[in-house]
């Protein structure tokens, strides 16, 4: 799959679902979805921080919709750990309604398919336990900070490359 796939229809499980590019979507909506997943607070928690200002990786986002409804999303963004650059995945949102329906895992693996050998390595704040199993651990992100609070066995890194990173440094919104 490359990132000009868009609109590719999908069938996950028994429910008859449309996924397409993010860029296709309201911010209203959007919005909406990522409130409903993570709370109307969730501007203040350090992963915002992290993408500040910048613009979401157009063949990494995806969205489900079904009926028109957006039910799940992901996002990826540029960030930077010293002059390493890096791509930031998440969040990863699912309607409070949808979930453990295996929307998520669709739209990790979506997204995980869509990268190119040219994409850099990939970090993400999340639980290590269900991101796992996508190949992101914390191995190798011990030394770096964040710019705000975090556990530092939820701060992922998925370098399937092997490219050489930093071994410390704070980790923020690419220039």
């Amino acid at each position: 799959m490359t990132g000009d796939a868009v609109n590719v229809s999908l069938i996950f499980s028994k429910y008859p679902m449309h996924i397409t590019s993010l860029l296709g979507i309201s911010a209203d909506a959007l919005s909406a979805l990522l409130d409903d997943a993570f709370g109307t607070d969730r501007h203040a928690r350090t992963a915002y921080l992290l993408r500040k200002g910048m613009t979401a990786i157009e063949h990494l986002s995806f969205a489900i919709l079904d009926n028109g409804e957006l039910l799940a999303s992901i996002q990826c963004w540029p960030v930077r750990v010293g002059k390493a650059d890096l791509i930031l995945v998440g969040p990863v949102a699912v309607a409070s309604n949808r979930q453990n329906e295996g929307l998520g895992t669709q739209l990790m693996q979506l997204m995980l398919r869509a990268a190119t050998p040219q994409d850099a390595p990939m970090v993400m704040i999340g639980d290590p336990e269900y991101y796992g199993r996508f190949g992101f651990s914390s191995d190798d992100t011990s030394g770096w900070t964040l710019p705000g609070p975090w556990e530092p066995r939820r701060l992922l890194l998925r370098n399937s490359n092997k490219v050489v990173l930093p071994t410390h440094g704070l980790l923020g919104p690419a220039d």
